[in-house]
């Protein structure tokens, strides 16, 4: 048995989803634990693209039983979108189950998402507006709308319509919004109900027998550790536990299955929307990495902001996270760009120096990083196939990262597709 968790490090779109598809196809199981489709793999598979968001990546391997846990908050519309699009390309869905507990984004959660953003203006927090923060908070008030509701249509009518109503006095009279048709989306979601009911199973029991069976699990991360809810940088983070320690909550396992934790980083950094980001480059190689590394959402579209490899927010994943190794993406960007930076620490602004990431963003205020700069490599490095065909330059920035990360880096990609990943 193997069981293992991929994880990302900095804050998300770390091309977890080409790590995730290698593990997978070694998998027997793979299990989604937490986030909703503000997240994005890409994964390239047999010379095809795949775009997924909801669904696990295991899904393009037939044989391979594809689970949605209980802490994931699940758009059924956007659910079933992403079946039909996967079927209409030959994927099968014969083993794809989903949690009764999982929580169902609304339309009304949409709305709010969006209305809620628009009203903090200038200090909004820039979500993807899919309603994954007002699902959640639905969730932990204990008035949300479950998987089982869904498609039991006699309870799930009974609850939406209690819940469509408190969300409409909130969207007209706190934020001014236009009222939405509770009737028309019950009899809409009904159907959805109707279509998923097949798929539901209790996850939780699945994958404790699949472990007691001896067979290799893999749990898919989405998000990162610096969009976690506690662990990163708040405000600014999702609206659940992207560390390792959701798996367990979100699948409903105990912590001691887990024997590996695999943490995926870019050879450099990146972020999407607001946020600190204190190795960001608002400079033309910020730019050249952007488009060279193809740095744009997987889910929004949105150009990811660039900056050096941070290894003092690495440090914190490896902390939180419990890492067993790292896989670091996306060397073959870093080529032609001249010498490299890292990130070794920041410097405060009374002039000491900060070697943990801070816990508050008002510490995080005002620091500036302090570079350590590394020799960089020109060569096409696409086409090598073994850590050791790598250049001196490219093994010297792995084996500094290995030193300053405290963790050994067990893959480093050269490219997006499963032959560029290169496993020591």
């Amino acid at each position: 048995m193997s069981v293992n968790i991929v994880i990302g490090t900095q804050w998300g779109d770390e091309g977890k989803g080409k790590i995730i598809d290698i593990m997978a196809s070694r998998a027997d199981v793979v299990v989604r634990s937490q986030g909703g489709n503000n997240a994005g793999h890409t994964v390239v598979c047999g010379g095809e693209t795949y775009k997924l968001h909801l669904i696990p990546s295991g899904i393009l391997y037939k044989d391979t039983a594809c689970l949605i846990g209980a802490g994931v908050v699940i758009d059924p519309k956007v659910l079933l979108g992403e079946i039909d699009g996967l079927s209409a390309r030959g994927i099968s869905f014969g083993n794809f189950k989903i949690d009764p507990r999982a929580h169902v984004i609304m339309p009304w959660h949409v709305e709010l998402d969006g209305l809620s953003e628009k009203f903090r203006g200038n200090s909004d927090i820039g979500t993807t507006k899919r309603g994954i923060g007002p699902a959640y908070m639905d969730k932990y008030e204990r008035s949300g709308l479950r998987i089982y509701d869904l498609v039991n249509p006699e309870i799930f009518a009974k609850k939406a319509k209690s819940a469509g109503e408190l969300k409409n006095k909130i969207i007209t009279a706190v934020y001014g919004g236009e009222a939405l048709d509770v009737e028309a989306i019950i009899a809409e979601y009904v159907e959805y109900g109707k279509r998923l009911k097949e798929y539901v199973a209790d996850v939780s029991v699945l994958t404790y027998e699949a472990a007691k069976a001896g067979k290799n699990i893999l749990f898919e991360g989405a998000q990162a550790t610096l969009l976690d809810i506690d662990f990163g940088t708040y405000p600014y983070v999702t609206s659940s536990h992207p560390i390792s320690a959701g798996v367990c909550i979100g699948t409903g396992v105990g912590p001691m299955i887990i024997e590996n934790i695999i943490g995926v980083a870019k050879a450099y950094t990146t972020r999407v929307g607001k946020g600190p980001f204190p190795t960001e480059l608002d400079d033309e190689i910020g730019e050249t990495i952007r488009n060279k590394g193809g740095e744009f959402g997987t889910t929004t579209g949105r150009p990811r902001r660039t900056g050096w490899f941070d290894a003092v927010i690495v440090r914190h994943s490896v902390r939180v996270n419990g890492l067993s190794s790292l896989a670091i993406n996306k060397l073959d960007t870093l080529s032609g760009i001249g010498n490299l930076k890292v990130c070794v620490a920041y410097k405060k602004p009374d002039g000491s120096t900060l070697k943990d990431f801070p816990a508050t963003l008002e510490e995080l205020e005002g620091c500036e990083p302090i570079y350590e700069e590394i020799n960089g490599f020109d060569e096409d490095i696409s086409k090598c196939r073994s850590f050791d065909e790598l250049p001196k330059a490219c093994k010297d920035y792995i084996a500094r990262l290995e030193e300053l990360c405290g963790c050994k880096v067990s893959m480093v990609g050269v490219g997006p597709s499963r032959e560029q990943n290169l496993e020591r």
